[in-house]
């Protein structure tokens, strides 16, 4: 799945290709993407004549910003943007494009059909589901030592469980969570009510710099994510531990171990994050 550095190098991409471009019509090849309003005809409807302002994230969602109204898509597991000219054939797996008056086309690619699209009336995104169900994602000025602390006081799960709890922290997942403890020396079966304020401290600050650092090498390539130009992120030269079973730790030497926390493959350094 995207994480928060994957969609919003997908954020940048996208504002680069489409600004200030406006929606001749939509055609959507499938409904269950379509989650607001449900009839995709009302989507089309809505759409049509809308010019796109800005593109904004929250987490792992995109904001596409128009005239009058907002739209909340999240790529689930391997959805995609791309921006084509309409005289390109229309993959299998394209299931719904914007074909903008200039003649190019922003298409959504997804071959497991998880993806999701909501629209708002302008600014009414933040007041309901899915966006007001999110925590404060790493690049929010409310994601602080304190708040984080905070959060880890109410609760007995695991650290890694909470970093992957959307209320708690938005846009991190697997790969940026294995990373950031890593980084934190903190083992992810620790409790988290058990850190001290230094250790969630620590936490907190891995898992910012992990994603500013992501971010800046476009994310990380696993499987088939692309940007909105089907460039790759670059990211996985980066790991330290995730992927990397059996390799060398690069602090002390030890093998990286893969475990399953939270139903979750999890690489960590036993001997590091102790």
């Amino acid at each position: 799945m995207p994480e928060l550095p994957e969609v919003e190098t997908v954020r940048q991409t996208l504002k680069q290709l489409i600004i200030n471009k406006e929606v001749q019509e939509v055609s959507i090849y499938w409904n269950n993407i379509i989650k607001q309003p449900r009839d995709p005809d009302d989507f089309r409807a809505w759409v049509q004549g809308q010019t796109i302002r800005d593109i904004n994230r929250k987490g792992k969602f995109l904001i596409f910003e128009m005239d009058h109204i907002d739209m909340v898509s999240h790529l689930r597991m391997e959805g995609k943007f791309g921006v084509y000219d309409s005289s390109v054939p229309k993959p299998k797996h394209t299931h719904v494009i914007f074909h903008f008056t200039d003649g190019s086309e922003l298409r959504y690619d997804d071959v497991r059909k998880f993806g999701t699209m909501h629209l708002f009336e302008k600014g009414h995104q933040w007041q309901n589901k899915p966006l007001n169900q999110l925590g404060p994602d790493p690049f929010d000025p409310d994601f602080t030592a304190n708040y984080f602390y905070r959060a880890l006081q109410k609760t007995s799960r695991n650290i890694k469980a909470v970093l992957l709890d959307q209320s708690v922290v938005a846009g991190l997942g697997n790969i940026y969570v294995d990373e950031a403890l890593y980084r934190a020396r903190i083992h992810p079966e620790r409790i988290a009510n058990q850190l001290t304020f230094e250790e969630a401290r620590g936490v907190r600050d891995a898992s910012t710099e992990t994603i500013i650092e992501a971010v800046k090498q476009g994310g990380t390539t696993i499987r088939s994510y692309l940007n909105g130009q089907g460039e790759m992120g670059m990211f996985q030269q980066q790991l330290r531990v995730y992927g990397k079973e059996g390799t060398d730790c690069h602090g002390c030497g030890n093998a990286i171990l893969k475990l399953k926390v939270s139903g979750r493959g999890t690489h960590v350094c036993p001997n590091c994050q102790q």
